[in-house]
């Protein structure tokens, strides 16, 4: 006990110190920006107790830069112009460069999903600019759509995208899909936070 009311204010230092080198090991860009915005606030108030003011200024200026995209982000969750859903052929070079170049990541979240059984009948490529946010492939049954992939990149998995796809773009059921349908071994299933029901076996979203 002793040594820890000694050595607080290094503990104190270090520790801000480490979070902010762990923060630029982020592959998602809002935990990125929150990790760095606590080691931020750490490193503020250490230098602030052993007064080395220019770092108190700098980290200040820091954390306001993230908190300035944190908000961004966060508004961007739920803003209809935030992404573009492009629908391409099952067969799209393009679409096949990605789902080769994410192959290992998908398998970690879609362990049945099987490239090699084809990309579905409907494909769709989710961008936020000029970058690929994430892939949704579809088979058509009736007036059902059942998924076959719903991918999101490491970048964007702290975000939103499907709820943009499923709840918000009209693309599906300008197709003439009332209902969608998930795989049922998907890996941290995100539907219920989109309006999906669950049935037991899958979850169901009617549209």
């Amino acid at each position: 006990m002793t040594w820890l009311s000694d050595h607080w204010l290094d503990l104190l230092g270090w520790g801000g110190s480490a979070l902010l080198v762990y923060s630029l090991l982020q592959a998602r860009v809002l935990r990125f920006r929150t990790l760095n915005l606590i080691g931020c606030g750490v490193l503020l108030a250490f230098n602030a107790l052993i007064g080395v003011w220019p770092m108190v200024g700098m980290n200040a200026v820091l954390g306001a830069i993230n908190v300035w995209f944190i908000v961004r982000l966060l508004r961007e969750r739920h803003d209809d112009t935030a992404f573009e859903v492009v629908e391409v052929g099952p067969g799209d070079e393009f679409l096949r460069y990605v789902l080769r170049t994410h192959a290992e990541d998908i398998k970690r979240f879609q362990p049945d999903f099987d490239p090699a059984a084809g990309s579905g009948e409907h494909a769709f490529v989710v961008l936020k600019g000029d970058e690929t946010v994430g892939v949704v492939l579809l088979r058509a049954d009736g007036d059902i759509a059942r998924i076959q992939l719903d991918y999101v990149t490491p970048k964007y998995r702290d975000l939103s995208p499907g709820e943009f796809v499923f709840r918000r773009s009209r693309v599906l059921r300008d197709l003439g899909f009332r209902h969608v349908t998930t795989p049922p071994n998907m890996v941290g299933a995100y539907y219920p936070h989109v309006g999906f029901r669950s049935n037991g076996r899958e979850f169901v979203l009617d549209l």
